[in-house]
């Protein structure tokens, strides 16, 4: 692979990508100087004017995965130097990087990864047809034919595949569809995190740069959204240089490529990923350093913002007002032809999917609450609802049970609008639906957490459920109204980011010559917070602010979308509840959970995350029918040694036939000791009656000696007698028996047991006979005859021994079913009476 790399960036090719990257920053260098005064400007104005929007009601964490970690568990990675699979153990940190280790010790013992990799950019496949479509794509010229196999083979049938259009790309897979599912949801949400990558705290860098790459792109004639704008600036930037570079690169070393098509794509995504750390390693360095220098002149800027402020601001009005008289009349025509009658179906496209999820994130949140209320109802304990709260604390970064909240709004779709309005996608407005999703339920959680330790410490835990429902109404009533609020203002943001650009597009040949004419207009001390550009998309805006709020009111009124109107207002609604937003966070397994002792953590613990270790937001994945352990670093045979499909399944079913007539073919052996006790000194139970006359019979076990016919004709000794007594409602208890009555008894009964048997078989013959001799009429008769006679006659069973199966039995033996214990009428002395039954277990040596 190396030699690939080498031999198709040289020296002179890799001196070239330094080259355009050097120029390319030094010309975006230039805007970000220019954004971060006017950045810095708006920041100090902001502070000095105050203002904003409406107070949400619900409490914001200010960090929400302190002490946690996201997810951890074994996968199978290919590795492209060797061509196998081996199995990885997988952590991923609350800054959703993953980290990738020889194993489960390996991680424990503090070793550095074998691999990190930042999501940034990357998209998470589960098929191997998608991962191929988007193979094709990036290599015009080359295209795999129509079922041709990819260069790589699964070992199993689950990949999971992260791709991205200029890095290097990984592929791993797992052993199961539910593991498949459960990894593809962490992998997700790494990609959605590292994404949003700009901080929103830094209300002076972070809009200067991305202002500044706006601007830098529009320079070059590119407007509308742009889906690589993810990650940290420094990976936006190489995005950016690539966005240009790749291609060139592209045409000059793909037609040089050698061998078949698929060595040929993999040759050429080892270029690309070589290709994008290098520019990414010198966007990095450059962006750090001009950072610094912007920084450094802050200070001096800052002072002289404060002290000017009025003077600028009153400055850039009067600018303003002149850029506006030329722009507004174009503008107001393009609105009404080209933005109008399309504003409300963009509304609707963006508002259906959103809605949809944010109630899904409403009823996740309301099922976790009604788990928690079963559990305080059916009696679950403290450290039971500890456990729960514990969980419900992390449910906004559980991406497995988000999942379903994040599946309503991928289905956002501005098929129709995308081309007219030079959308690219709607990825964009996606993730920033799933980013703010996950916050609204972060809140919601830890309010509920706020609230419901706030009304335990008053009133105590005595009715948990009554107490949660309390708090868990309240909180739905702040989610509803701040939900309404997040998305008009979502709404709004992305009508203008698809109107904006399109409307400048439009205006920019018309009114881009006569800008700059306005910059005398402009005081040279304040030239540096004051920008054309930036007036004139301020007025742009303006101009179609108005109909956008319309747009969302007239939304608001329609109730299926679930919004609050803007005149209602929930102020002071609960005024002291933002005062428990400065309490700690609760550690509800200390709160509820038992006194354990400082580092120990119980196995049970373990994956929950009590005591000192981090708490894991995602429990890890247990695999059923796995024999080894899954957390060993194991290997998979390369991709010429896996077979197919079809005949693995074959071997399977093969296997599994074979090894189910085995186990019913094998003897079974005994499972517990009193089985084994039983094989050495077998016990055989018998029911005796028990005469009135006798003394009454307890349970007791005597010892005595003697012996007793088995059915298998075999003596056996008898060493015990223990006898057991069982109550019958309607019998009364029979004297005390000894145990060589017991004995004399059941050896009469086992001969009348052969006896009759043997007049059972004598029986049966003579049957035979007589309906072999005589026709079929007289034989039906003479057999009816005979059934009659048996019917009338004694039966032959007298006690209960007489009931076992003897192998044969004649049509005139048979008697009721005995499903059911039944009562004794023959006693020993030959009376007919009703005794009670007495099981004796006779021991034998």
């Amino acid at each position: 692979m190396g030699d690939v790399v080498s031999s198709h960036l040289d020296e002179d090719r890799r001196e070239m990508i330094t080259a355009r990257t050097r120029e390319w920053m030094k010309e975006f260098s230039q805007v970000y100087e220019q954004q971060y005064a006017v950045a810095l400007f708006n920041s100090v104005r902001f502070e000095i004017e105050g203002g904003g929007g409406t107070q949400s009601q619900l409490l914001h964490r200010k960090d929400p995965l302190a002490g946690c970690t996201i997810f951890s568990g074994s996968l199978f990675q290919y590795l492209e130097e060797n061509r196998k699979w081996r199995n990885r153990f997988v952590f991923v940190p609350k800054d959703y990087t993953i980290n990738l280790y020889e194993s489960k010790a390996a991680h424990e013992r503090g070793l550095h990864p074998k691999l990190t990799i930042n999501c940034a950019g990357y998209k998470a496949l589960t098929s191997m047809e998608e991962y191929m479509e988007l193979i094709n794509k990036s290599l015009p010229g080359v295209k795999a034919k129509v079922g041709s196999n990819p260069f790589i083979k699964c070992a199993t049938g689950f990949p999971l595949i992260l791709w991205h259009p200029y890095a290097r790309h990984h592929y791993f897979c797992v052993m199961t569809e539910k593991e498949q599912k459960k990894w593809h949801a962490v992998l997700q949400d790494c990609v959605r995190d590292s994404n949003n990558g700009l901080p929103e705290n830094c209300t002076v860098k972070t809009p200067a740069f991305t202002d500044a790459v706006r601007l830098h792109r529009q320079a070059r004639g590119q407007y509308g959204t742009w889906d690589m704008m993810c990650g940290t600036p420094p990976q936006i930037l190489a995005n950016l240089v690539m966005e240009t570079l790749h291609p060139d690169i592209r045409n000059m070393i793909v037609p040089r490529l050698k061998g078949k098509m698929q060595q040929r794509q993999k040759n050429w995504m080892l270029i690309s990923d070589a290709v994008y750390k290098q520019v990414l390693t010198q966007t990095t360095g450059q962006y750090e350093a001009l950072v610094e220098a912007c920084e450094a002149q802050r200070g001096p800027l800052d002072a002289r913002l404060r002290t000017d402020m009025d003077q600028i601001i009153t400055s850039k009005e009067h600018v303003s007002s002149k850029i506006r008289a030329l722009v507004l009349p174009k503008a107001e025509q393009i609105l009404r032809t080209n933005i109008q009658p399309y504003i409300n179906s963009i509304l609707e496209a963006l508002m259906d999917p959103t809605s949809r999820g944010f109630a899904e994130v409403r009823d996740v949140f309301f099922r976790e609450m009604v788990e928690i209320s079963k559990n305080s109802l059916n009696g679950g304990g403290k450290e039971k609802m500890g456990e729960n709260m514990e969980r419900l604390s992390m449910l906004a970064f559980h991406p497995v049970k988000m999942q379903s909240c994040y599946e309503k709004v991928e289905e956002l779709n501005l098929e129709g609008l995308q081309q007219r309005f030079d959308v690219s996608s709607p990825s964009v407005f996606i993730s920033r639906a799933q980013i703010l999703m996950r916050e609204q339920m972060d809140n919601a959680v830890y309010t509920f957490e706020q609230l419901l330790n706030q009304s335990l410490e008053a009133q105590g835990d005595s009715d948990m459920c009554k107490l949660t429902q309390r708090c868990q109404d309240r909180v739905l009533k702040k989610y509803d109204y701040d939900s309404s609020t997040v998305r008009k203002k979502f709404f709004r943001e992305a009508l203008l980011q698809i109107i904006i650009p399109y409307m400048l597009q439009q205006l920019a040949p018309s009114c881009s010559p006569e800008l700059p004419r306005f910059k005398e207009l402009i005081f040279e001390d304040f030239s540096r917070f004051l920008l054309i550009e930036n007036m004139f998309e301020e007025v742009v805006l303006q101009s179609v602010s108005k109909d956008i709020m319309m747009a969302v009111k007239e939304a608001a009124v329609q109730r299926r979308h679930n919004l609050y109107r803007d005149s209602i207002i929930l102020t002071n609604s609960d005024p002291n509840l933002h005062l428990l937003g400065e309490n700690p966070q609760v550690d509800w397994a200390t709160k509820f959970g038992g006194d354990e002792p400082e580092g120990s953590v119980s196995s049970a613990d373990e994956g929950r995350g009590f005591g000192r270790r981090r708490k894991q937001v995602v429990s890890m994945i247990q695999l059923d029918g796995v024999p080894l352990p899954y957390e060993s670093c194991l290997e998979v045979p390369g991709v010429e040694l896996i077979p197919e499909e079809d005949a693995e399944s074959k071997e399977e079913e093969n296997e599994e036939d074979q090894l189910g007539k085995a186990e019913d073919l094998s003897p079974k052996s005994p499972d517990s000791v009193n089985e084994i006790r039983d094989l050495i000194n077998p016990v055989v139970e018998v029911a005796v009656p028990v005469s009135k006359e006798q003394s009454e019979v307890t349970n007791k076990t005597e010892a005595t000696t003697g012996s007793i016919s088995v059915e298998d004709g075999v003596e056996e000794g008898v060493t015990h007698v223990t006898t057991v007594v069982e109550t019958v409602p309607k019998g009364s208890l029979g004297e005390k028996t000894s145990p060589q009555a017991i004995l004399q008894q059941l050896l009469a009964s086992k001969k009348q047991e052969v006896d009759k048997e043997e007049a059972a078989i004598q029986n049966a013959i003579e049957e035979l006979e007589i309906a072999v001799q005589e026709d079929e009429s007289e034989q039906i008769t003479e057999i009816s005859a005979a059934e009659s006679d048996n019917e009338s006659s004694p039966p032959l069973v007298t006690d209960s021994s007489s009931r076992e199966d003897s192998g044969f039995q004649s049509p005139t033996s048979e008697g009721p079913v005995d499903s059911e214990p039944q009562p004794i009428t023959n006693g020993l002395n030959g009376e007919e009476k009703i005794v009670d039954p007495v099981e004796v277990e006779v021991v034998l040596s």
